[in-house]
């Protein structure tokens, strides 16, 4: 196989001369005003998941695989233990959190009657962050979907939740947005819509495979992230024309981006590269940029793929204050081979006729954090912001996912399991990747947010992966522990700025 020579010649020049640089990086090297924080979801942290009038959520009812059998019900219980967590934070020195309200805390049905106790559990949250400095950054959709509607008309399979969503969304910044002034409308749409409509992994649950009562991984995906798309252009508008000057707020969205390397130089790889990224970043990301899907997408998915009207197509376009990324790996990417059992497919994966992996040769691409997906390639996120500068105008951008996970291992005592220095090294050299994008290349970034402030529930991993730099004791009342990365924090983020 012909390797990319000249590329890792080109990333080794790259790497070696960030390398000197590392011990000296901290707060103090990133522009004035930078924001860093931690990040969380409601219900991957809250618990607390049948009180104060909280209805069901897609989530509480999926009867997919979780790999410990557990459940989010207490989870870490930041319902309660909120005051002790954002001291945690101030601790640190922390700017920001990000968190996500839980729809059906506001709206228990998805839409009617507002649940008054969720809005005064929300609103003593931010005010409490605002005691001790620390600005809120809220996600209004982290997957965590009204079961009413799902039951009502399939979720995001109808546009009627275009509707709902909005009414949900404006009810937020009506009761938030005084103090809230940067909202994340929906996170990661692409990783709900392929993992709860193509694969079925994820709640919902629908695929066309055996693992799903129901589904159609040919047209589902498309059908939700339109629906999505549409729903963001809608709270948006509605945004900008009722709250955003008096409010002096901003709306972004968040987006998964892996990034993706060329497994050879041959063309056809390096053209299922870009593939690949226009069915993952693009697929969302051109549409709220240029007005419309990537050209990739739609002659290769043809009428499977829905359209937007022109009014729809203007309202989406330029609808961003900021981009939000969450990047984590980078992975290897070549053209399916030909026959392939994929090819004869028709979803939103194989459509891309891209295969990734992280192997070239039977080489890993990078040292392997606890998750299956997780490889470490730090300057996977330099590659990613030049990527998002040079194709999309350089709009802002914020970091607002980064992290790795160590395994919940059961038998390394908890002194032991504090001693977290790949997490260390994880930050330090992503996040001097990242500040070269900033100083050498040019990139509009303004902060980084931390996956994540504690070990928590992740999703189909139930506890068995840990991406805190706080341990929390599962067998002793949920317990913080400072890991050794929060010292480390603490000494990047107490030096001066610039």
């Amino acid at each position: 196989m012909h390797t990319r020579k000249g590329v890792a010649l080109a990333i080794t020049i790259v790497v070696v001369g960030i390398q000197a640089g590392l011990s000296e990086i901290n707060r103090a090297s990133f522009p004035k005003g930078f924001v860093f924080g931690t990040a969380s979801a409601a219900f991957q942290y809250e618990g607390a998941v049948k009180e104060d009038g909280r209805g069901p959520t897609i989530w509480d009812t999926f009867s997919g695989i979780i790999i410990d059998g557990s459940n989010a019900d207490v989870a870490v219980d930041q319902y309660h233990r909120y005051v002790e967590d954002i001291q945690l934070m101030k601790d640190m020195g922390m700017d920001a959190y990000r968190f996500s309200i839980a729809w059906s805390r506001i709206f228990p049905y998805g839409t009617g009657e507002i649940n008054q106790a969720g809005v005064d559990h929300y609103n003593n949250l931010i005010n409490a962050l605002l005691a001790k400095g620390i600005e809120p950054y809220v996600t209004l959709y982290h997957w965590d979907l009204p079961q009413a509607l799902e039951d009502k008309y399939i979720g995001w399979l109808d546009r009627r939740i275009i509707k709902d969503f909005a009414l949900y969304a404006e009810t937020c910044f009506e009761k938030f947005g005084d103090r809230v002034k940067n909202w994340i409308i929906f996170n990661e749409p692409h990783t709900f819509t392929v993992q709860g409509y193509y694969s079925g992994y994820e709640a919902p649950g629908r695929c066309s495979s055996l693992l799903c009562k129901v589904g159609n991984s040919t047209t589902e995906p498309y059908i939700v992230a339109h629906n999505v798309l549409l729903s963001y252009a809608t709270v948006a508008d509605s945004y900008r024309r009722n709250y955003k000057e008096k409010q002096n707020g901003s709306i972004g969205i968040s987006l998964d981006v892996k990034w993706y390397e060329p497994v050879t130089n041959a063309t056809e790889n390096i053209e299922a590269t870009q593939r690949a990224q226009d069915f993952q970043l693009g697929w969302f990301l051109d549409p709220l940029i240029f007005g419309d899907y990537p050209s990739s997408m739609r002659s290769r998915v043809g009428n499977r793929l829905p359209t937007f009207t022109e009014s729809e197509s203007a309202l989406l376009k330029g609808s961003l204050d900021f981009v939000g990324i969450n990047h984590y790996t980078t992975y290897y990417a070549s053209e399916n081979a030909t026959n392939s059992i994929f090819d004869l497919l028709n979803d939103c994966v194989s459509d891309a006729n891209a295969f990734a992996i992280p192997f070239q040769d039977g080489k890993p691409i990078g040292d392997k954090a606890n998750s299956i997906w997780l490889y470490i390639v730090p300057y996977g996120m330099r590659s990613v912001m030049k990527y998002i500068k040079e194709k999309y105008g350089n709009p802002l951008v914020i970091i607002t996912e980064n992290g790795m996970d160590d395994p919940n291992n059961l038998l390394t005592p908890i002194k032991d399991a504090l001693k977290d220095e790949k997490r260390i090294k994880y930050h330090t050299d992503y996040l001097t990747n990242l500040l070269a994008a900033i100083e050498e290349d040019g990139c509009n970034v303004k902060g980084y947010f931390v996956w994540s402030l504690l070990d928590n529930w992740e999703w189909v991993a139930g506890f068995t992966s840990r991406f805190g730099l706080y341990f929390v004791d599962y067998n002793d009342n949920l317990k913080r522990y400072p890991k050794n990365s929060v010292k480390w924090f603490k000494n990047f983020l107490s030096s001066a700025r610039s």
